[in-house]
């Protein structure tokens, strides 16, 4: 499983939020600047978030983006699964019938676990857990 650029810039914009709450609301440019993603990849990106109940959009020109929940009532696989969807390793685990032999095969079973433990693993990780490791860390020392 590879994630894409989107789910990195998800997560990475939403460090950013979580790790700047105090200046809130962050202003979309500032975010683009501060992550070094483009403002047009942002907007999709936080539409998404927002979409997904992850963030709120203020207006008005001191207006941005906020966090919907406190960090710690966010985790990766929130992010994860509001860009992505569910983790996937093969077809046939979300669906059974994709396979004739997904009944006996023990790939299959190998394949299930692994998604349940990256899911898991996602699952314990919140956003502020994230942010705090972070805040140590230069951005060059913290891509995602």
């Amino acid at each position: 499983m590879k994630l894409s650029t989107r789910t990195r810039y998800a997560v990475r914009a939403m460090i950013e939020l979580a790790q700047h709450e105090a200046e809130r609301p962050l202003q979309l440019k500032i975010i683009a600047q501060r992550q070094e993603i483009s403002v047009k990849y942002l907007e999709q990106l936080m539409a998404v978030l927002k979409a997904a109940g992850l963030v709120n959009s203020i207006r008005g020109s001191r207006g941005g983006y906020v966090l919907a929940r406190a960090p710690n009532q966010i985790t990766l696989s929130d992010i994860l699964h509001c860009v992505e969807g569910p983790v996937a390793t093969v077809g046939c685990v979300e669906d059974g019938n994709r396979c004739a032999r997904a009944a006996e095969c023990a790939a299959r079973d190998v394949w299930t676990k692994v998604e349940r433990a990256i899911e898991n693993v996602l699952q314990s990780i919140t956003l502020q857990d994230v942010a705090e490791t972070a805040l140590g860390r230069t951005r060059s020392d913290y891509q995602i």
